[in-house]
């Protein structure tokens, strides 16, 4: 055991230079000045430096040969070591070098991306994004050569393990055909509904934090290990057993920084519910950005945007803006929250045409990794994706390509994993729903107890102990199925209204 041991302690002082990262980067992202930027950036790039030099540690190789020899290793054990290995194995594809110059790119482009969309304007921005896909195409080359990979796959294998273009391109394909005739089919349905009453407002932001507060209460966020802010771009970051989470606000309109919220908290409680014993080790992370996805998708969407949810919530909401008449009803928050209209924004999209913003981006990513597009080209891309994919006509690239800060941040080959997420969302759900009869009768109390103990139990406590594959057929007693998610669409849009 004196291998593992050595093993352990080291990578939990890789995990204690993560968590001081993580808790930089939220600052970065919602409290800390402007002018502290250059200084941050130097300051980040030190730690990713000092980590990365930590996860190359020659040792780590010698200390694996003789940990994995040994016999007496538990499944967790075993499992942590196959999960150093794989990382081990990435890290050591990246010499210090390009780990600085990334993330000193990375942090000047954030902070330009943040006037540069203020500004809708993607030529200001055209310099710092460029520099940063260019050390992405260097990372990506450089690991795809370790792990038998393209560049692209190599980074998409950094959020998930094991998934490739070529599934995602047939998975892909199939929704882009599928979504658009569905899309106008339940939009003719939804055109012989009701009209839902307008809210009215203004709803002031500290009232609409407070509701915030409220339901991530209800789903079980510990407040002891976590915070909610403001940011730019909603996320869920900060550390081990400190996850904190952001929204934005609209005065005009509190639906939005709403569902926001209880999104990033599906998120929380994946990190909040990750096995304690193993919370700075590789086999304690969570198991890759498509279940990162599902958890804040089921939270938000399977959960949250249902009648049994919102006839919880509805009264919670009248209460809190002093509402009254038919636009506070539970079933007019329901229809509100159910509405199909294809949009620009995609953290505003509905459960329906979001795939095709992931699609886009996804496509987009792909060509620009493999410089099949020139980066200047990318709005006009953009726009004409939009107009295939969506029928709307983007108007500037503050709504168009300037929208997510995942590519300035250096987060290529991510964005597929929000549709894998969606549809592994509705199959974990559905299976939860089966085994546990309390779950919907609970949301409709505004107990999600039954869920959150069924996903502690099947999922978050899990960590990386299990592949993905492995884990949602344990959980749910097969692998990833679109029908699932298909069927869902078909039964909250065409025969449930």
């Amino acid at each position: 055991m004196t291998a593992y041991s050595d093993l352990t302690a080291h990578f939990g002082r890789i995990a204690a230079l993560s968590n001081a990262v993580g808790i930089l980067q939220w600052d970065s992202d919602t409290m800390m000045p402007k002018g502290a930027a250059e200084t941050r950036a130097e300051s980040m790039a030190l730690l990713h430096v000092m980590r990365h030099g930590l996860a190359t540690d020659a040792r780590i190789g010698d200390w694996l040969a003789q940990a994995e020899s040994d016999g007496a290793l538990g499944p967790w054990e075993k499992a942590n070591l196959r999960e150093i290995r794989r990382l081990w194995t990435v890290d050591t594809a990246l010499p210090a070098d390009l780990v600085e110059a990334s993330s000193k790119a990375i942090s000047a482009c954030e902070m330009r991306w943040r006037q540069a969309r203020a500004d809708a304007d993607f030529t200001g921005l055209l310099p710092y994004l460029a520099e940063v896909l260019n050390l992405q195409r260097q990372i990506g080359t450089a690991k795809g050569e370790k792990l038998g990979l393209g560049a692209y796959d190599a980074l998409l294998n950094d959020y998930e393990p094991g998934g490739s273009s070529e599934k995602i391109d047939a998975l892909f394909d199939d929704l882009a055909a599928f979504l658009p005739g569905f899309t106008q089919e339940v939009v003719a349905v939804q055109a012989r509904r009701p009209g839902t009453p307008a809210l009215g407002g203004p709803f002031a932001t500290e009232t609409q934090r407070a509701l915030g507060l409220r339901l991530m209460a209800a789903l079980g966020y510990d407040f002891e290990r976590g915070r909610l802010d403001i940011s730019t771009h909603p996320f869920c970051g900060g550390a081990d057993n400190d996850v904190r989470i952001t929204t934005r606000y609209d005065e005009a309109d509190f639906t939005k920084a709403l569902m926001g919220v209880l999104h990033e908290t599906g998120h929380a409680l994946y990190e909040q519910g990750r096995p304690q014993g193993y919370m700075n080790q590789p086999v304690g992370a969570a198991r890759g950005m498509s279940l990162h996805e599902s958890q804040s998708l089921l939270m938000e969407m399977q959960a949250c945007r249902s009648r049994q949810f919102l006839a919880f919530a509805a009264p919670l909401m009248r209460e809190s803006f002093g509402g009254s008449g038919p636009a506070w009803e539970a079933e007019a928050m329901w229809r509100r929250y159910t509405r199909v209209e294809p949009g620009f924004i995609r953290v505003d999209a509905d459960e329906v045409t979001y795939p095709a913003h992931v699609i886009l981006r996804y496509r987009l990513e792909k060509a620009l990794i493999a410089d099949a597009m020139p980066l200047a080209e990318l709005p006009a891309a953009w726009n004409e994706g939009m107009k295939s994919l969506l029928g709307v006509t983007v108007p500037d690239d503050r709504l168009g390509c300037l929208q997510d800060i995942h590519w300035p941040s250096g987060g290529w080959g991510y964005f597929p994993t929000y549709t894998l997420g969606a549809m592994t969302a509705a199959q974990i759900f559905d299976a939860a729903a089966q085994a546990e009869p309390g779950i919907l009768p609970g949301i409709g109390k505004g107990d999600f107890g039954p869920l959150v103990g069924w996903l502690r139990a099947n999922i978050h406590g899990k960590g990386s102990l299990l592949s993905t594959d492995d884990l949602l057929t344990e959980a749910t007693g097969r692998p990833l199925d679109a029908a699932v998610f298909k069927a869902h669409l078909r039964r909250r849009y065409v025969e449930e209204v």
